[in-house]
Formats: C-alpha cells, sequence, structure tokens
C-alpha cells in the first residue's frame, strides 16, 4: 500500500509502530477542543499538544507554513514564529489551507508534519512533560505518547513560540 492511499491516523499508527514508539490510543466522545478533550482524555491540559498552522511571508515573494505545537495551556506567540524566519508577516493559516497542509481537519492536525511545506517548531515548555497527548487525525481518537519518542519521530525545530502566561 503506498503512503498516499493510508488515512492520516493510519500512516501515524504504521509510523509509531515501524519506529517501535511507546505510544497508546484512547477512544472519547468527537471533540476537537484542546480544554474539553484534554477533560476526555483525563489529563492536564498543559500535557496536550496544540498544533496550530501559521503562514509567514518571507518579503513579497515567499510564504512559509509552520506547524506550531505548543502546550494546550499556552498561547502561541505570533510575533516569535514571524522572528524565528525572518517574516515581514504572519498570521494563522486559513481553515482550507491548514487543513491541505495538515492532511486532516481543524482540530486533529497531528503535532507531525507529512507535507514538504511544512515545518515543525515545537515549543521548548512542551517537551518538558514525559507524555503528550493530540487528537490522532480524527476527533473521538487520542494518542498518548512518550515525549522523548515524539521528539526522536518529528524531530521539531524547539524555539520558544508561546507568550508568557
Amino acid at each position: 500500500m503506498s503512503g498516499e492511499s493510508l488515512t492520516r491516523y493510519e500512516r501515524l499508527i504504521a509510523d509509531l509502530e515501524a519506529a517501535g514508539a511507546h505510544y497508546r490510543l484512547i477512544d472519547h466522545a468527537p471533540e476537537g477542543t484542546t480544554e474539553l478533550v484534554s477533560a476526555l482524555r483525563g489529563h492536564d491540559v498543559a500535557q496536550a499538544a496544540k498544533c496550530l498552522i501559521v503562514m509567514v511571508k518571507v518579503g513579497k515573494k515567499q510564504t512559509r507554513h509552520v506547524l506550531a505545537v505548543v502546550p494546550g495551556d499556552a498561547r502561541l506567540d505570533l510575533q516569535a514564529v514571524k522572528a524565528l524566519l525572518d517574516g515581514t508577516y504572519v498570521a494563522f493559516a486559513g481553515k482550507e489551507k491548514a487543513e491541505e497542509l495538515a492532511g486532516s481537519v481543524s482540530g486533529t492536525v497531528l503535532p507531525f508534519s507529512y507535507h514538504p511545506k511544512l515545518e515543525v517548531i515545537a515549543d521548548p515548555a512542551l517537551l518538558q512533560v514525559p507524555e503528550l497527548y493530540f487528537n490522532a487525525a480524527r476527533l473521538d481518537r487520542s494518542i498518548a505518547l512518550a515525549t522523548d519518542d515524539y521528539r526522536r519521530l518529528a524531530a521539531p525545530r524547539v524555539a520558544p513560540i508561546t507568550t508568557a502566561p
């Protein structure tokens, strides 16, 4: 089976299995809001990997997209992302573009990029917990993944991209 014929969920599970990652699946009522799904999964919202897709313009001709992964209780600092990429303009990507790049619907964006034009940047605070929780490219199932395995497999650029609480 080619990678394109797999759903994002199936591809993620296959990748986690192939890499020998430590993870578990959690079934729950369909929910895509970080605070609400964290309660359903039974963990502190700070352990949720909140995934946001951001568009950064670099000058007039180049547009880059970033998958910003931050703790569920944190706010993304758009200006920090803009500065990191030497951007001239930054904004959240539109829903249609975000879903195209993520390969899944809003509320189910994975903290992994399967798109060559989507760079992953993770806030260092996210990597301080032993296990991360995120929707598994579907609203009714989540994954609890060992943080060390996340860092090894996603290979995110790590930089402070949240605002102070």
